[in-house]
């Protein structure tokens, strides 16, 4: 059973839960201003909190689409996405803000370049998008699938069958919108990622 536990994210400007087994990546190497980034102390799942502005569309599935693309471009991979523009609720925001999720994998199109080599990785984003602070805030969880550490057997996702590892990240996900809260809301004009 995963435990969780409340993590201050930009310096407490925004909280959420997060397994107690995610380490913060600034402790070994540099992170961008507008990013935090955790990673699994004995596995490859990341979970990335990404500032950015605010897309000028008003057309949330455009934006969240938008927003994959740019974690994904810098690669040749295939990607596929299996579900798209969920809307989602932000559990202890006392004001409606508008949230989405999607599902999608990314699959190597070439020869192996490092070892050890993912099958696949999913990919779980939420958008939220935050219109009076022109910000959107796009969290990914990455859960790469390396041959030996899991059973392929367990996964056939045209038959909506995802296998453990990513359940364990849709628990992870609903934990953070559960939980997750905007502290200080002038970090959010500081610390956002302007588009190219």
């Amino acid at each position: 059973m995963t435990t969780f536990t409340t993590v201050l994210l930009f310096g407490g400007a925004l909280t959420a839960n997060l397994p107690r087994d995610f380490a913060d990546v600034s402790t070994i190497r540099q992170v961008p201003d507008n990013q935090e980034v955790f990673l699994h102390t004995t596995g490859l799942t990341s979970i990335i909190f990404d500032i950015t502005e605010r897309l000028v569309s008003s057309r949330s599935a455009f934006s969240l689409r938008f927003h994959y693309t740019d974690i994904v471009t810098s690669s040749a991979d295939e990607t596929r996405i299996w579900v798209d523009f969920a809307p989602a609720a932000l559990g202890k925001c006392r004001m409606s803000i508008p949230a989405f999720t999607m599902f999608a994998t990314q699959h190597p199109s070439a020869a192996p370049s490092r070892s050890p080599q993912a099958d696949f990785t999913g990919i779980l984003l939420v958008l939220v998008r935050l219109a009076a602070q022109k910000t959107d805030i796009v969290i990914s969880i990455n859960v790469p699938h390396v041959a030996d550490e899991y059973a392929r057997e367990d996964v056939d996702l045209k038959a909506r069958k995802p296998g453990p590892l990513p359940g364990a990240v849709i628990q992870m996900r609903d934990r953070i919108l559960e939980t997750f809260e905007v502290k200080d809301w002038t970090c959010l004009s500081t610390r956002k990622r302007r588009h190219r």
